[in-house]
């Protein structure tokens, strides 16, 4: 069975709508996929009726953003059916709030610097939960500022030291709730929490520590990010430890990928599926 747990819509930063995500799978023989929008579960309704309609198994998700304090760097954490989904939502909301906030605020200063209008902009978040930084370039792109999503143009805007909205995305990091939190609430929502990519924010000693205090649940192994055979190494060899689940994905968006990444590009292993699964359909803890 192959299964990519690592997707996005239009309802965050992906370029592809719920029913092109799933169509897609088809066409890339997946057998499950699991639509992992940033901070909330909109997804999920429509989601399970289309999965159905394609054939393909939805795993209800989310993709949470949180920050690690004692390293002060951000953490994502990915949650899989949640049995009580409506105690994540409050979370969800606040957390989607934060990003409209700093989005806005980052859309703002860069049509204060390029002569286009807000809703050149607000046009391709129409879907989304906020305005995220692919929708601001996909604006300069269609106005002759930029060829390109990422690059030089993208960071002489948001590089955290010295781009144009270096002061919001420096601050970023203290606005999000604390990982443990969150790890928490996923747990009293009955869901699976996996770290999210570790080796993107260099999350592996806090995966250590939150594996040792018994707080997660799984982590995202096979991700485009882990390039370095001894950082995957050590991430088999804490989830070997501590009995966690080895997920993967491609962490696809569509047109708003930072690099070509098809969707199946990366899979989960099909034990670590089969735990999954098993947890939904017994809500046993895995």
């Amino acid at each position: 069975m192959r299964a990519d747990l690592h997707c996005h819509t239009t309802l965050s930063d992906g370029s592809l709508g719920i029913e092109e995500v799933i169509a897609q799978a088809t066409h890339n023989n997946l057998d499950y996929i699991a639509i992992t929008d940033h901070d909330t579960l909109s997804s999920m309704s429509r989601a399970n009726v289309l999965g159905k309609r394609y054939n393909v198994g939805i795993i209800p998700a989310v993709e949470f953003s949180s920050c690690d304090g004692k390293r002060n760097s951000k953490a994502h954490l990915l949650c899989y059916n949640p049995q009580k989904p409506d105690r994540l939502e409050g979370l969800c909301l606040r957390t989607c709030e934060i990003r409209r906030v700093r989005g806005k605020a980052m859309a703002t200063k860069v049509v204060d610097n390029f002569p286009i209008a807000f809703e050149n902009i607000v046009k391709y978040a129409a879907g989304s939960k906020a305005i995220y930084k692919c929708h601001i370039m996909h604006a300069l792109m269609d106005y002759g500022y930029t060829t390109e999503l990422y690059g030089e143009d993208y960071n002489k805007l948001f590089d955290v030291s010295d781009g144009l909205c270096a002061d919001i995305v420096r601050d970023e990091v203290n606005e999000y709730p604390e990982v443990k939190f969150v790890s928490q609430l996923i747990r009293s929502a009955g869901g699976i929490a996996v770290l999210a990519h570790p080796c993107v924010y260099n999350n592996l000693d806090l995966l250590e520590e939150l594996a040792a205090d018994g707080l997660i649940d799984g982590v995202e192994v096979f991700h485009r990010s882990c390039k370095e055979d001894k950082d995957r190494d050590r991430m088999l060899k804490i989830a070997e430890k501590h009995n966690l689940i080895v997920t993967g994905g491609s962490d696809f968006h569509g047109f708003y990928n930072h690099y070509a990444t098809p969707m199946g590009h990366l899979t989960t292993p099909p034990e670590s599926l089969d735990r999954i699964l098993r947890k939904k359909e017994s809500k046993i803890k895995v």
